[in-house]
């Protein structure tokens, strides 16, 4: 059983070696992180959410980052866990970590200091300790799926891993479960009826009946969807579409089904996903006491601790569903926010903490202006399956209200210490042309000099594939947010995307994309193709 940790004995980093484990009194870790990342304990990495969020829950968790692979000996390193490994290969997929679109080595990686380490490791290390893959790469692969860089449709990672589970989205509610139901003394196949998971049926298993956990208000009796097999998706391009549709289709946690599909002669099975964090459970997450710095083990600076320094996350997800992202996929399309007290309070320790130079370099999410809005009315929300609540036209349940956002900005600009509150998330344009206050505040109070944008193209059919707005959308905020900085007497500029070679593209598009950059004087500096 757990010992609770004595008392005084706390670290300010969570233990990545065996005399940090020894100066807390363990002897071995319930859990044993294994990540692809350089450890950041901060909230906006997220192998610091995901142990910070097991210690509060009462487990013992060791972090193991970027071991060397080859050998089993660091992932022995820190002893036997007695719960279970889990693997992430970090905040970014590790192939597109490790290669250009071109296919190129990178020259460099934001999340090291100055790959992802093995699944099989954890095995030859441990053996009959439950292995656990999660992360964004594993969300993205739970289903058969398309490999860029070998240009070939290939199995499930569960498939490829041998990993005994994989837990897709963002993960704090499913891996406390899991850490809680092993600690009683369930068995693997006893965690099957949770949400956010997925597994592999062995060889000769039944499909079991879908528990009522997971069963959802608005979805269809059944309960469990079928997609078209590895092998249909590997040959038939429809078969891959039709396929990368459905389980779209079934992403929202109200009314999605269970989803199963058939890999090299076993049966997949992807539960339906983890419902949204409350408002309170967001404000647990981020109060958590992250001590918001690198381990002090790394002796060279890595680039993303230093951008993400004096960052605050204010909500998740994001209900844009642009068809291209992988938000959809991984964080959901139901914004999670987190309460105005709780942002404001970690502004204040931001600005009383070590080296705070009086700018907060970020107040944002994976889009910076999607705080506290959701569907208007709950009850559609439950039965709703569009893929975007913005695309082909907004949604008029969408209640897109700026108000508790420029309230945020406004109390966190005013906050003792604080000189300036950035933003440096991407703004969506179309959200912001509803709200001239926002552009205007904006504009006057939170822009560096440049704001990025994300138009990603001209051509109507291209962003109508993209589930992208209207490009007027774009040249009528390009009016506003120039209009307001020469109002606020600043020299401000837009940093807008675009994307080379979205499928669907054709010579044509790519013209009349050429044509618009020349015609407004835009010099592309890089190009994501």
């Amino acid at each position: 059983m757990r010992v609770p940790r004595p008392a005084g004995s706390a670290l300010p980093f969570l233990p990545m070696t065996r005399a940090e484990m020894d100066r807390l009194g363990w002897e071995r870790p319930d859990v044993l992180f294994v990540s692809g990342d350089a450890y950041v304990d901060h909230p906006s990495f997220a192998m610091a959410v995901l142990c910070r969020v097991l210690e509060a829950a009462g487990f013992r968790a060791a972090i193991l980052s970027q071991p060397d692979w080859r050998s089993a000996a660091p992932f022995r390193a820190l002893g036997r866990p007695r719960l279970f490994s889990a693997v992430s290969a970090g905040n970014m997929d590790s192939m597109l970590n490790h290669y250009t679109a071109q296919k190129k080595p990178r020259s460099d990686d934001a999340y090291s200091p100055g790959g992802v380490a093995g699944l099989r490791r954890c095995r030859e290390a441990h053996r009959g300790v439950p292995v656990i893959a999660g992360g964004v790469e594993a969300s993205l692969r739970r289903f058969a799926h398309y490999d860029y860089w070998s240009d070939a449709v290939r199995p499930s990672i569960l498939v490829s891993s041998k990993a005994d589970l994989l837990v897709y989205g963002m993960g704090e509610a499913p891996l406390v479960e899991i850490a809680r139901r092993l600690d009683r003394g369930a068995t693997l196949a006893d965690l099957r009826d949770l949400r956010g998971v997925a597994y592999l049926l062995g060889a000769g298993e039944e499909l079991p009946p879908l528990a009522a956990a997971l069963r959802a208000a608005g979805a269809p009796a059944d309960g469990t969807l079928e997609l078209p097999s590895c092998e249909a998706v590997r040959h038939d391009p429809r078969q891959f579409a039709l396929a990368t549709r459905q389980a779209h289709l079934e992403m929202n946690p109200l009314n999605g089904r269970r989803l199963v599909q058939r890999q090299e002669g076993r049966l997949l099975v992807a539960n339906p996903p983890s419902l949204p964090l409350s408002e309170a459970e967001m404000d647990a997450v981020y109060a958590l006491p992250y001590a918001r710095r690198p381990h002090p083990s790394y002796t060279r600076p890595i680039p993303a601790a230093e951008m993400m320094r004096t960052s605050i996350t204010i909500q998740r997800g994001c209900f844009g569903g642009c068809s291209f992202c992988s938000l959809t996929a991984h964080q959901g399309r139901s914004v999670q926010s987190r309460s105005a007290e709780s942002v404001l309070a970690e502004v204040r320790a931001l600005a009383r903490g070590p080296g705070f130079a009086g700018v907060v370099s970020d107040l944002g999410g994976p889009t910076a202006n999607m705080y506290a809005m959701r569907c208007a009315r709950p009850e559609v929300e439950r039965a709703c399956r569009r893929l975007s609540c913005l695309h082909p036209t907004p949604c008029r349940l969408l209640a897109a209200d700026h108000g508790p956002l420029l309230a945020l900005m406004r109390a966190a600009r005013s906050e003792p210490g604080v000189r300036q509150v950035l933003i440096a998330s991407g703004v969506r344009m179309d959200l912001a042309n509803r709200s001239p206050e926002y552009i205007e505040e904006l504009a006057a109070h939170h822009v560096g000099g440049h704001l990025k944008v994300a138009p990603e193209h001209v051509a109507r059919g291209v962003l109508d594939l993209m589930r992208k707005p209207r490009h007027d959308e774009f040249a009528r905020f390009g009016r506003r947010f120039a209009a307001a900085s020469a109002r606020a007497g600043k020299e401000q500029y837009l940093v807008p995307y675009f994307i080379a070679g979205h499928p669907g593209a054709t010579l044509e598009s790519m013209i009349e994309l050429a044509l618009f950059l020349k015609r407004s004087g835009f010099r592309p500096r890089q190009v994501q193709d």
